[in-house]
């Protein structure tokens, strides 16, 4: 496999109003990046790749919160390469427990820019129960909860049964 690209979102969302009562949202795209993988299969240990993934985007957060970012939102288990369609059972081994190693690295974020951060990661529920995962970090940096993909049925050329 080559270096892929995939797409980063700094998302600013501007509210007004209170918690309970947000009378007015406006969001804006901060800036659409294109991430070349620094490693992908066979470039290294699944932990390295993961690591190199991790690496890539923190200049990117840090950007974000520079510019006062509130909402930062990755892509879609955005410390691998994107291996969902496949079926190669050497990806188990990237998924890890939410929250887990990954979100902690990412409340740090959170508190030190005052941003909302979701934070998608292949999950390890327990041995064999694996699912592709979003957790959520509040600005102050508390993990608030995670989301749970639903996938779509079996069709021709993209299979994710194993999560």
């Amino acid at each position: 496999m080559t270096h892929g690209v995939s797409s980063c979102y700094f998302v600013s969302l501007c509210l007004r109003g209170s918690k309970k009562n947000i009378t007015y949202a406006k969001i804006h795209q901060i800036r659409s990046h294109p991430i070349v993988l620094p490693k992908t299969e066979g470039e290294g240990t699944i932990a390295e790749i993961k690591e190199a993934m991790v690496q890539k985007h923190i200049p990117l957060i840090e950007e974000a919160g520079r510019k006062g970012v509130q909402i930062l939102c990755f892509q879609e288990i955005f410390n691998t390469p994107y291996f969902c369609p496949g079926q190669d059972k050497a990806w188990y081994e990237s998924a890890e427990t939410v929250p887990g190693p990954t979100i902690e690295r990412m409340q740090e974020y959170a508190k030190k820019y005052n941003m909302v951060i979701i934070v998608p990661v292949y999950e390890k529920e327990q041995a064999g129960v694996l699912y592709n995962t979003a957790a959520v970090i509040d600005a102050d940096g508390t993990y608030l909860g995670k989301y749970r993909k639903n996938h779509i049925p079996h069709t021709s050329g993209f299979w994710e049964k194993f999560f």
